[in-house]
């Protein structure tokens, strides 16, 4: 009796280190974008399992947000994908504290 092997799906290295496969990507309709979400995202487009088009057409990301993600995991790891430090990390002039006396820049 032969036994037919299922054809494995793609697999990339996941954000812990562990084998990830198109499955352990967030949900399509994700909402809260939570840091082990981001980088989910991010290790598969480097991982090939999604390209970044079809990652920022499923996501409704714009390619600047994704590389944004990118960037931050390469520079502060996972913890510059946290939003409350997000301006820490992409200003390494700041500080953390708003000068209350300066108008605030958009």
């Amino acid at each position: 009796m032969s036994r037919t092997n299922p054809v494995p799906s793609p697999s990339a290295i996941g954000p812990d280190g562990r084998a990830m496969t198109l499955d352990d990507l967030p949900p399509s309709d994700t909402k809260r974008w939570v840091i082990r979400c981001k980088a989910l995202v991010v290790a598969g487009v480097r991982g090939g399992l999604i390209s970044l088009e079809e990652a920022c057409e499923r996501y409704k990301l714009s390619a600047e947000e994704f590389h944004s993600w990118q960037r931050l995991i390469e520079r502060h790891g996972l913890q510059g994908l946290r939003v409350t430090r997000t301006q820490k990390y992409r200003d390494p002039s700041a500080d953390g504290r708003a000068d209350l006396d300066q108008p605030m820049e958009l």
